[in-house]
């Protein structure tokens, strides 16, 4: 049967026009470039770009903290990153998934956005997963610096990406690539050496975290799938040089000092991907990181050639006035017009965007200025595939504290560990002791103490006291494993003289050290021990034969009872894997770890660093005595 045609202009053109409304709105869903993996990464960035409103924009700019954030937050101001400052949690002792159940609430809100860009999740995992329960705390950098063992260093980042995944988290306040050149700085122990040749080896952490750069991709923003995350390499620039190691303070030095010392960890940061850089609450030469133009902009970026985004430190930008937010329209003009291009407000988010849209709209920053925060911070997106897997599954939750992280982590201890003296001629050395000696006395204030193992920037911002506070082997506990099970442990934390020569013990190994702090909280100027911790050492080394064990975040004073002593340890803040300071005490391996900063003899000396001119310390960098594994000893 033929089929006429029909020849009403008029009806034509209403199908025509039913058609265009139909089909409208499902093209329009069928394909938007932005959203498209296979789409090179530039044209993706350039096409979302192009959509975004300055609302849209400034709401990438601005991180937040977890307490303040919301869904509703998330979509009503278009926030682009979430954070949890140190110790902020879900919930005390929250599982993985408690806290993948947050971020994913976060990140739907994010999603509900007319764009849909999802935020990106930071954390502070600065040695391991240190905020989370049960997770797997490694030693501090000042002990993985001590190991010179750049590819362990690797292993650790890429086990601390996985227990981190392990929570919904894609990204990490970490590595600290500061060369602190002052012990009595509080955040020592976060910096690898006082040598920037060892910073620079142990930026290898970065590929750990974030996964190899592919072969032809140097010096560009990576990160290598649902595996690893995001890194981020602080504090920039000179925070490890201030005036006596003060915190956040000044750090004076000519520019051919600050590239030769505090610079070169950045340009193997780089190279190897780093994703975001973070700057530094200090000064160079009175002049605030936060607000220095020529090296976050003119070095950093144009000169590095630095592709990811630059991050503030925690209301790093208000902290420009002296007091803080003193002025804060000033504060919000100098950090971003020095090329800040995400700010850790992290509670007052409201203010920051009012004030920088007012000043965006008054001409006062540019609107180029606003394109390449915002660029940067859509490339570290979409490279690290948070477009194409915003949210977080449970497949990993089983990476948290896992037996084979436990077993690296020990590793790391052992080899951490430094021997400075061994006996009291080198004919007698005390080390490695004895498993199957009648009756051990155990004394020290940080014999038990999980909690001071670990040290700051564990589970509290400023570290806790005691065994309660996440899962871990004490030192006590590791040396009652490796000894015979006839050999008597006894543990006493400060015992008198009387009580020690009535007990006929075969020797001694007391453990002492300072406590947990972080940050400024840790600035110290007499570098001392907690009490009674040289007393301690009097009582005990005076008695019976000692070993003593120093868990500390830095050289500390120590050469007024060195004599007393028959053998000597630094072991750092060796986190939860105590076993791995038994391992080399009892002989199973041999020490091999070599100071990463000069053991001074007083504090009247410092700053005294290698290769200063008058250079006089009591053990000198890079020593370390060795010994050899023994068996069944």
């Amino acid at each position: 049967m033929e089929q006429k045609m029909v020849t009403n202009p008029s009806l034509w053109v209403a199908i025509i026009i039913l058609s265009s409304c139909l089909w409208t709105p499902i093209t329009n869903a069928e394909y938007i470039k932005y959203k498209d993996p296979r789409q090179p990464l530039n044209k993706r960035i350039r096409d979302l770009m192009d959509r975004m409103t300055l609302e849209e924009k400034i709401g990438q700019m601005t991180q937040i903290e977890r307490s303040v954030a919301s869904t509703e937050v998330m979509n009503k101001y278009f926030i682009g990153s979430v954070l949890s400052g140190g110790g902020s949690v879900p919930a005390k002792k929250a599982s993985p998934e408690t806290w993948i159940k947050m971020v994913n609430e976060f990140q739907t809100g994010s999603l509900s956005t007319r764009l849909g860009i999802p935020m990106i999740y930071g954390i502070d995992a600065v040695h391991g997963h240190n905020n989370v329960y049960k997770a797997t705390i490694f030693p501090h950098n000042v002990g993985l610096g001590a190991t010179r063992d750049p590819q362990l260093v690797k292993r650790i980042g890429a086990a601390t990406a996985l227990e981190v995944r392990a929570t919904g988290i894609p990204y990490v306040f970490a590595p600290c690539i500061a060369v602190c050149r002052d012990p009595r700085w509080g955040r020592c122990y976060e910096s690898y050496s006082e040598d920037p040749k060892i910073v620079q080896e142990m930026t290898q952490i970065i590929p750990g975290l974030q996964g190899d750069l592919p072969h032809n991709a140097k010096g560009v923003p990576f990160v290598g799938g649902q595996n690893k995350v995001a890194a981020c390499a602080k504090h920039y620039v000179g925070d490890g040089g201030t005036t006596k190691g003060i915190n956040e303070n000044n750090t004076v030095i000519d520019y051919h000092g600050l590239l030769s010392i505090h610079m070169p960890g950045y340009y193997n940061a780089i190279i190897n991907g780093v994703s975001t850089i973070m700057v530094s609450y200090s000064s160079w030469n009175g002049l605030k990181m936060h607000a220095n133009y020529n090296l976050v902009t003119g070095f950093l970026k144009n000169k590095l050639k630095f592709r990811g985004f630059v991050i503030s430190d925690w209301q790093g930008i208000d902290r420009i006035t002296s007091p803080a937010h003193a002025n804060y329209s000033y504060s919000v003009h100098a950090g971003i017009h020095a090329g800040i291009d995400m700010i850790m407000v992290p509670y007052n988010y409201t203010e920051f965007i009012d004030e920088l849209t007012l000043q965006v709209k008054k001409n006062l920053i540019p609107m180029t200025r606003i394109d390449d925060a915002v660029k940067r911070i859509l490339r570290v997106k979409f490279q690290m595939g948070l477009f194409e897997h915003p949210l977080a599954d449970t497949s990993l939750i089983h990476q948290l504290g896992s037996q084979e992280h436990r077993d690296l982590a020990r590793e790391a201890v052992r080899k951490s560990q430094v021997l400075l003296k061994n006996g009291k001629s080198p004919h007698e050395p005390m080390l490695p002791l004895s498993k199957k000696a009648g009756k051990i006395l155990v004394a020290g204030s940080h014999a038990n103490n999980l909690g001071y193992q670990c040290g700051g920037w564990t589970i509290e911002w400023q570290g806790l006291s005691g065994n309660d506070l996440t899962q871990g082997t004490t030192i006590l506990t590791a040396i009652k494993k490796t000894v015979d099970p006839k050999t008597q442990v006894v543990y006493q934390e400060n015992p008198n003289p009387n009580y020690i020569k009535s007990n006929k013990f075969s020797y001694a190994i007391v453990v002492v050290g300072e406590p947990s702090y972080a940050e400024t909280q840790g600035d110290s100027l007499n570098l001392t021990i907690s009490s009674p911790g040289y007393n301690t050492i009097k009582n005990v080394c005076g008695s019976v034969k000692c070993v003593v064990v120093v868990v500390s975040g830095r050289p500390v004073v120590i050469e007024p009872y060195v004599s007393k002593m028959d053998a000597l340890v630094a072991a750092w803040l060796p986190g939860t894997e105590g076993q791995g300071v038994a391992d080399v005490l009892f002989g199973d391996y041999g020490f091999t770890g070599k100071l990463s900063r000069t053991w001074f003899k007083s504090v009247n000396q410092l700053p005294m660093n290698v290769g200063d001119r008058h250079y006089d310390p009591l053990f000198p960098f890079g020593f370390g005595l060795t010994t050899k594994p023994t068996k069944g000893y």
